[in-house]
C-alpha cells in the first residue's frame, strides 16, 4: 500500500473544497454556531474539520471506505493483519480486546498491575479474573510486568482459562518478555492481550523494545495520544493471528464505542500513521539520542538518580526499558514525588507524568527538542537546590510487596454492584472493597473491588493522600471512608 496516502485527511479536505453544507450533526455547522469566545481559545479549524464520519466525510453508506482504507494503511505501517481505529481511547480499546477472548464468568489470566480501565472491564464483563503477581522490586518498591514463568503457572492451574493479559511498557518504562509470555499463551492455545498503552511508537526504531505483534502477540492495544502525535483519546487495537476473529473484535468495539466517532481524532491517526511510516526512523534517532543526554545531565545532579537498565532490567525484574520515559528517583532529597510535581508545576510551569512517593518522571517523544529538554534540565536543577524547603517529614508507608497484595474475595462486578456502605477507614480492615482506588498517575489500583481491605493497605493510601497522592476514582477522594460491601448481604 502506499504509505504517503492519508485517506481521512484527503477526504476531510475534499469535503472542504466541495463546499458541503450540512443538516446533520453537529450543531454547531462548521462552527457558524459556536461562541465567538470558544472558537477564539479553539480556534475555527477545529470546529470546521469536525464533521461526521458517515453522511459527511464519507456518504451515507460509507460507500468509499475512507476509515476501512485508514485502518488497513496502519496494519501495513506496523505489521499488524487488522487495525481497528478508537476515539474512545485504549480505555476502551482494552475492554473490546477483553471481551472478545472471555465472557461473563469465564476466566482471564491477568496481571495484577493492570491500568484501571482493565478493572472496569471485569466489572462491566463479569469475567473472572485469575491475578497474576507482577516481579517486585522490595528495595525500590516498585512493581515490574509478571514473568513468563507466572503466566505459564497461572494458566497450569487454570486450563480452562480463555487468554492472558499482560501490561508491557509499565508506565515506568519497563517491558514484559512478550516473545516468552506469547509462546506460553499459544502452547495452550489460548491469545495473549497486550495492553501496550505507552507503546505506539514501539514498531518504528528498531533500538526501542520490541513491539506486542512483533513478540506474538494476538492482539495490541495502543494509545497513540500518548506517545505519538494524536489527539487525547486516540487508540488503535491490532489483530493478528487466528486465534481472535476480526468480527469478534469488531463487534465488541462496536458493543462499547461511540455511534458518533470523531473524525478529528481518526484525522490524527491517519496523519500520525504517515509520519510515522515516512519520518519515524529519523525522528527516533533524535529522540533517542535527546533522552541520552537528558539522562547523562540529569545523573550528575546531585540528589537526582536516574533509573536505566542496571535498576529495571535482569533476572526478576524487566525484560527491556523505554530509555524515553526518564524515571527520576529523588528519595535522596527526602521530599516525595508528589511535592516535586506540584512545585516545579507552580515554579517552572513544568507538568511531569508519573510521580509517586519516591520518584518523578519526564516522558520524552518524537515532539521534543534542546529547547524543551533545557527547561526540563533547568527545572529539576533548580528543584534539587530547593528540596530542603520542601521536606515536610511526612513519610508515606508503603507495605512490602507481600503487604501490598490483598486477597480477591469477591468477583469485581459482583463486589462493585452488590449492596454497599461508607465506613470510616479505621473500621475497613477486614472488610471487601467495592470501589477501585487507585493512585494516579499511573491508574494501577492499589484496591480492587471484592479485595479484602488490610490495615496496611489502608494505612498506606491515608499517608499517601496526606503527603500528595491523588485518589480520583474513590468516593470518598482523602480515603477518611471506604466504600464497602455490606455484611448482611
Amino acid at each position: 500500500m502506499d504509505q504517503s496516502r492519508t485517506p481521512v485527511l484527503d477526504a476531510l479536505a475534499a469535503y472542504h473544497e466541495a463546499g458541503q453544507t450540512p443538516f446533520t450533526p453537529p450543531g454547531h455547522k462548521q462552527g457558524r454556531g459556536a461562541d465567538p469566545r470558544v472558537r477564539a481559545v479553539l480556534g475555527d479549524a477545529v470546529f470546521r474539520s469536525d464533521v461526521l464520519a458517515t453522511s459527511g466525510l464519507d456518504d451515507r453508506t460509507s460507500s468509499q471506505g475512507i476509515v476501512e482504507e485508514a485502518q488497513a494503511l496502519m496494519a501495513e505501517a506496523v505489521g499488524a493483519e487488522h487495525a481497528f481505529f478508537s476515539t474512545c481511547g485504549s480505555s476502551l480499546s482494552v475492554k473490546s480486546a477483553m471481551l472478545s477472548v472471555a465472557g461473563p464468568h469465564e476466566k482471564l489470566v491477568v496481571g495484577r498491575d493492570a491500568h484501571k480501565s482493565v478493572v472496569s472491564g471485569l466489572i462491566l464483563s463479569g469475567i473472572r479474573p485469575v491475578w497474576v503477581d507482577p516481579q517486585w522490586d522490595a528495595e525500590r518498591h516498585l512493581a515490574h510486568p509478571p514473568s513468563a514463568a507466572a503466566f505459564e503457572h497461572a494458566l497450569a492451574e487454570h486450563p480452562d482459562a480463555r487468554g492472558a493479559l499482560v501490561t508491557t511498557p509499565t508506565p515506568y518504562g519497563t517491558c514484559s518478555d512478550l516473545a516468552a509470555i506469547a509462546e506460553v499463551c499459544h502452547r495452550r492455545g489460548v491469545p495473549l492481550i497486550v495492553d501496550e498503552a505507552w507503546g505506539a511508537h514501539l514498531p518504528f526504531h528498531p533500538d526501542l523494545p520490541t513491539w506486542a505483534m512483533d513478540a506474538g502477540a494476538d492482539v495490541c492495544v495502543t494509545s497513540v495520544h500518548k506517545m505519538g502525535s494524536a489527539l487525547e483519546q486516540s487508540s488503535v487495537f491490532h489483530l493478528q493471528g487466528d486465534l481472535v476473529a476480526p468480527e469478534v473484535l469488531k463487534s465488541r468495539e462496536d458493543l462499547l464505542g461511540t455511534t458518533s466517532p470523531s473524525v478529528l481524532v481518526y484525522a490524527a491517526l491517519d496523519g500520525w500513521r504517515r509520519q510515522m511510516a515516512e519520518h519515524g526512523k529519523a525522528l527516533y534517532d533524535d529522540a533517542l539520542a535527546l533522552a541520552g543526554r537528558v539522562r547523562d545531565r540529569l545523573s550528575r545532579t546531585d540528589g537526582l538518580h536516574v533509573h536505566g537498565r542496571a535498576d529495571f532490567c535482569g533476572p526478576g525484574r524487566a525484560s527491556d526499558l523505554d530509555p524515553l520515559q526518564v524515571i527520576v528517583d529523588i528519595s535522596a532529597l527526602r521530599v516525595t514525588g508528589y511535592r516535586a510535581a506540584d512545585w516545579l508545576r507552580r515554579h517552572h510551569r513544568v507538568n511531569l507524568h508519573v510521580c509517586d512517593h519516591r520518584r518523578i518522571s519526564a516522558q520524552l517523544t518524537h515532539a521534543d527538542d534542546d529547547h524543551t529538554a533545557g527547561i526540563l534540565l533547568a527545572a529539576l536543577t533548580d528543584f534539587a537546590a530547593h528540596a530542603p524547603e520542601l521536606r515536610t517529614g511526612q513519610p508515606v508507608d508503603v507495605p512490602s510487596p507481600s503487604g501490598l497484595r490483598l486477597e480477591q474475595a469477591v468477583l469485581p462486578r459482583d463486589a462493585f454492584f452488590g449492596r454497599t456502605e461508607q465506613v470510616p477507614a479505621e473500621r475497613a480492615a477486614g472488610r471487601i472493597a467495592a470501589e477501585m482506588l487507585t493512585p494516579y498517575p499511573p491508574g494501577i489500583p492499589a484496591v480492587l473491588p471484592g479485595e479484602r481491605l488490610t490495615a496496611e493497605v489502608l494505612r498506606y493510601l491515608r499517608t499517601g493522600v496526606e503527603a500528595g497522592m491523588v485518589l480520583p476514582d474513590a468516593v470518598d477522594t482523602d480515603a477518611t471512608g471506604i466504600r464497602v460491601l455490606r455484611e448482611d448481604g
